[in-house]
């Protein structure tokens, strides 16, 4: 039986209506739609033979969607010969540290590659899943079978799932064997730094013999090297060996003018300041030393960039050089490290309790160690270049070890300390008998290590005696001088502190606040630039420094979490933008658009509380996401304190529902005179969480919204300050009412505030115990008007009754004293009660009419009066 055409028409169209937002769904659902009716009309019909001419067509292998399955194997591939090419380098290179320090590199960035071939696979991973997941799984046995459209669709999609999974697993098969490349490469570092430091070298009168015969045709090589690079270089690199010395001249003066000008009124001593104070001590020591010795170093640099720039170095004298930079910036670190720490012509500025004598000495012997640890590190170098025997670098280093630990115990045998009398040009007094026996010890130690035949570590000891301890007197300083300037009390008495608050006019709150950013910052300065050169100077190389920052800033793991120091910084500075980008805008929204509108100052507090928390909250998305932080790991820790959290903070969503609420409904906005239980006064802020109401005594209530939302709350200002005021008045029963009630209404109505429509009028209350009752009521545009109104009406109204003789009574009471016979005498009660009548009553005016005596038996009181306002 045909299919209807109707019914065909609107399958066509719903096809094509689907096509247009998802085309593979449009042609499973239409091979759903029209599975049924193929049936029907296949079940009166054998199965049909394909016609004459026609060839039954093969099928055809699934092809994949997109290249990226092809890009990634491809990828994967040149990963795998790159490792095997870095696996076959480092088994040349095994006693290169230089080699395997560039293969460590190399490493790290296939690492890197390797996981980003797996990471670009997951996407379409997931829409493979996904899609499965839409299209479900095959019939099982005894239901209708699917479409056959269906099918092919599902049999592509796990058929590219099954390719992607071997890929991944490829990958990260590759990525395990890269990581373990990276760390055998690191523990062969490791061990050809311990082999070179334990590595024995057997002493004798021969070994010294071929030394000395070897240095001698080195010297000999290395002066003819160096003549030939003079030759070569004023011949032909005449002009730009010129160019780079003056660059470099030019570089020096203007580091050295930048940073004198800029810093040295900061790290220079004032010879006029008699007993200059600690932390001024500490701060000069630290910078002069810091600023002095980076611009020295940034010289030495840029010095050797503009001599490699300009192709002035040789290849085989340009290490010479580099080593020769790196002599002059270690002796002249050491330099200002101990100027700074022993001042030897200042004796105000000292650190440390030395005498003027022993703080030269201590200068000169820790300078002369430098020397020799740096010419011994610049020798090496042209051995190395020279390609000389290694008996003569063991010899070199084996004098250096040696004359260091002689330094080191004619140091230990001095008198640097201060006299007793602490005058530092008298004789000092002995070390301490414990300095004096480590550094014995040390002395010893080395010279006896070098004896023995262990030259390589003699020599990093030495050397580290005098490059590390400096850096950490470095470091100490740095450490002292933040703890000093973030301790209280303390900051505004520096330069900086003195230039912040006169400049900024800050007070004391915001200077200590000022202290301990100083103080972290110098704690930063500090140990940013001490560590990275103790760790140098123990064998890490730069690329290991670059490789750990990187990883530091960009790749920290906790589990399957990654951690991104870098995108969090990012995300802290977008949030920070979102922020302000949120106030400035809510600022310039009340101020150009709703102010100039004569917006309410409600509906504006709204406005900007909304936009405000809509601001925040889409920055700090964006700022999660610039992070990289997957909020789905947090899932199920989420899901899992959820439970808690409904329970135990369910008041305060309870608030910051209800704050939504106040925001959207404003039942009351900003500068409402509202009324709720006990609290009356004018609402000064909402939140989400509370409202701030003042009251008339200028204190301030933080009512929880739900509160607000839960109980009464009266509104004076709801719709307007329109309001009604009410005066009562009580006047004595001899007054005319109608001549009351006009003259209430002619003081009334004399207030220009008091509104003509509603018109105020006066109403006859009652007949009070002693007075004829009043209350004039009259209607203000501003409610706030009412108290100054009312009190002026007051005052006119005393003053009008005065001069018109409206009385104000009294209230009045009666005391009736009835006598018991049987308990006290007649006498005794008339007494007592005139007694109280005086005592109750006031004089009588002249005209007052005298009244009639009582009897004693039942004496009337006269008017006992109390003053009052009715």
């Amino acid at each position: 039986m045909p299919l209807p055409k109707k019914f065909v028409r609107y399958l066509v169209l719903l096809v094509l209506a689907v096509e247009i937002f998802d085309p593979s769904a449009a042609r499973i659902a239409f091979a759903q739609e029209q599975q049924p009716a193929v049936q029907t009309q296949s079940q009166p019909q054998p199965q049909s033979q394909p016609q004459a001419g026609q060839a039954q067509q093969p099928s055809q292998a699934p092809q994949l969607a997109n290249g990226v399955l092809d890009r990634a194997a491809v990828d994967l591939e040149k990963a795998r010969k790159q490792l095997a090419s870095l696996q076959d380098s480092a088994k040349q290179s095994a006693s290169d540290d230089e080699a395997l320090v560039v293969l460590s590199g190399k490493a790290d960035e296939l690492n890197r590659t390797i996981a980003a071939v797996s990471a670009s696979l997951k996407p379409r991973f997931d829409e493979i899943n996904n899609r499965l997941t839409q299209i479900g799984p095959p019939p099982k046995e005894g239901q209708p079978p699917e479409v056959p459209l269906v099918a092919q669709e599902r049999d592509r999609l796990t058929a590219e799932r099954s390719q992607i999974t071997v890929v991944t697993g490829d990958a990260d098969s590759a990525l395990a064997a890269a990581s373990r490349f990276a760390t055998d490469v690191t523990a062969m570092r490791r061990e050809l730094f311990a082999e070179t430091l334990l590595r024995r070298t057997e002493l004798s009168g021969t070994t010294f013999g071929d030394a000395g015969s070897a240095f001698v045709q080195e010297a000999t090589d290395f002066g003819a090297a160096l003549a030939s690079w003079g030759t070569f270089v004023w011949k032909f690199k005449r002009i730009p060996l010129f160019t780079s010395v003056f660059l470099s001249l030019a570089t020096a003066l203007v580091l050295l003018s930048g940073a004198y000008r800029l810093f040295g009124r900061y790290f220079q001593r004032d010879d006029t300041i008699e007993a200059p104070p600690y932390i001024s001590r500490l701060s000069i020591a630290f910078w002069s030393t810091m600023v002095d010795t980076l611009a020295v170093a940034a010289l030495l640099v840029i010095s050797y960039f503009f001599l490699s720039t300009f192709n002035v170095l040789r290849p085989d004298i340009a290490p010479v050089i580099s080593a020769v930079f790196g002599f002059t910036g270690l002796v002249y670190f050491v330099g200002r490290v101990t100027n700074a720490v022993f001042a030897p012509s200042e004796p105000r500025w000292r650190l440390v309790r030395l005498s003027n004598k022993g703080a030269r000495s201590l200068s000169w012997c820790l300078q002369a160690m430098a020397i020799v640890n740096g010419l011994d590190f610049v020798f090496n170098r042209i051995s190395e270049v020279m390609g000389a025997p290694v008996v003569v670098t063991v010899a070199k280093s084996f004098v250096a070890a040696l004359i260091v630990g002689v330094i080191l115990i004619a140091v230990s045998f001095g008198k640097p300390m201060l006299a007793k009398n602490g005058d530092p040009e008298a004789p000092g007094r002995h070390w301490p008998h414990g300095m004096a026996i480590i550094l014995r010890v040390m002395g010893g130690g080395l010279i006896f290590t070098a004896l023995v035949g262990y030259v390589g570590l003699s020599r990093f000891i030495a050397s580290q005696l005098i490059v590390t301890s400096a850096v950490l007197v470095t470091m100490y300083l740095g450490i002292l001088l933040g703890k000093a300037v973030s301790s209280q009390e303390t900051f505004p008495e520096t330069i900086a502190g003195r230039f912040l608050q006169q400049r900024f006019k800050l007070g004391e709150v915001a200077l200590d606040q000022a202290a301990l950013v100083a103080g972290l910052g110098i704690y930063f300065i500090a140990l940013f630039t001490g560590i990275p050169l103790i760790l140098m100077s123990w064998g890490f190389h730069i690329q290991d420094l670059e490789l750990f920052a990187y990883q530091l800033f960009t790749e920290i793991r906790l589990g399957n979490i990654h951690i991104s120091l870098v995108g969090i910084g990012v995300g802290v500075l977008l949030f920070a933008g979102g922020y302000l980008m949120t106030r400035w805008f809510q600022r310039w929204l009340d101020t150009n658009i709703m102010a100039r509108s004569q917006v309410d100052t409600g509906v504006r507090n709204s406005v900007k509380t909304g936009i405000g928390y809509l601001g925040v909250t889409v920055a700090a998305v964006i700022a999660i996401s610039a992070a990289g932080i997957d909020l789905s790991s947090f899932a199920l820790v989420a899901s899992a304190l959820s439970v808690g959290i409904g329970f135990g903070l369910q008041n305060i969503v309870s608030n910051f529902v209800s704050g939504l609420i106040l925001l959207v409904e404003r039942p009351f906005k900003v500068g409402d005179w509202i009324v709720s239980g006990t609290s009356e006064g004018i609402v000064k802020r909402i939140s989400v969480r509370a409202t701030e109401i003042e009251t008339f005594r200028k204190q301030s209530i933080i009512v929880p919204n739900s509160e607000l939302i839960n109980a009464s709350v009266g509104n004076w200002t709801h719709r307007n300050r329109l309001a009604r005021s009410e005066i009562p008045i009580s006047v004595g029963y001899d007054a005319d009412p109608q001549k009351v009630m006009d003259v209430l209404l002619d003081l009334v109505q004399k207030i220009p505030k008091v509104l003509r429509n509603p018109e105020p009028h006066v109403e006859f209350l009652r007949f009070g115990p002693s007075s004829l009752d009043f209350e004039m009521r009259f209607y203000l545009a501003d409610l706030s008007d009412g108290m100054p109104i009312r009190n002026n009406l007051r005052i006119a109204i005393l003053e009008r009754f005065r001069q018109e003789g409206i009385v104000i009574p009294f209230p009045t009471q009666e005391l009736q004293i009835r006598r018991d016979p049987m308990r006290t005498r007649p006498a005794e009660v008339v007494g007592e009660a005139r007694t109280v009548i005086e005592a109750i009553e006031p004089a009588p005016s002249e005209d007052a009419v005298p009244t009639e005596s009582k009897p004693p038996q039942e004496l009337r009181s006269g008017t006992a009066r109390r003053r009052g306002e009715g």
